[in-house]
């Protein structure tokens, strides 16, 4: 890959790149360091990305390569000194002219309620999730990002569903 093709992997896979960098962190600020890191050693690993192959899951997989090492970084300081983290800020729902404000405040509601639960998940199932369902990925496409078996995927998505319904079953009752 060259420096025009990776221009156009940004164009193209940029919010993406951008919008999962935000669900790892939760926070905005870390979210653009770790966009501009990503884009940053995806320019040092220039010659080892495959224009050909999928770059979309290449450059995921390198956001996320860097995310757990500044997750393993700053354990300790964190155990430390606890830091505040920033809250996310809740997504915007398409407005639709059809819908009422009532319909629209409902559905921000739960779109909120199922965003907690899944930060609530564990890290190993978190990840599938957000590439599975945010990104759009194929499953034998996130085996790849998180390095594991295709089987272990769909053990992690079953699961996390199954965590996911009950966590959310608890919240209306």
């Amino acid at each position: 890959m060259n420096v025009t093709e990776l221009e156009k992997c940004i164009e193209l896979y940029g919010k993406d790149i951008y919008a999962f960098c935000r669900q790892l962190t939760y926070s905005q600020q870390e979210a653009e360091e770790l966009y501009q890191d990503t884009f940053l050693k995806a320019m040092e690993l220039l010659q080892k990305i495959d224009a050909a192959q999928n770059p979309k899951s290449y450059l995921l997989s390198i956001a996320l390569r860097l995310w757990k090492n500044h997750k393993k970084k700053y354990a300790t300081r964190k155990r430390i000194a606890d830091m505040e983290s920033l809250t996310e800020e809740q997504q915007e729902i398409e407005e639709n002219s059809s819908c009422s404000l009532e319909e629209e405040v409902i559905a921000r509601e739960q779109a909120a309620r199922v965003q907690r639960a899944v930060q609530q998940l564990e890290d190993k199932y978190r990840l599938p999730v957000y590439l599975h369902y945010m990104e759009e990925l194929p499953l034998q496409e996130i085996a790849r990002v998180l390095k594991i078996p295709k089987g272990t995927v769909k053990s992690r998505l079953y699961q996390a569903r199954k965590s996911l319904k009950n966590m959310l079953m608890e919240d209306l009752v």
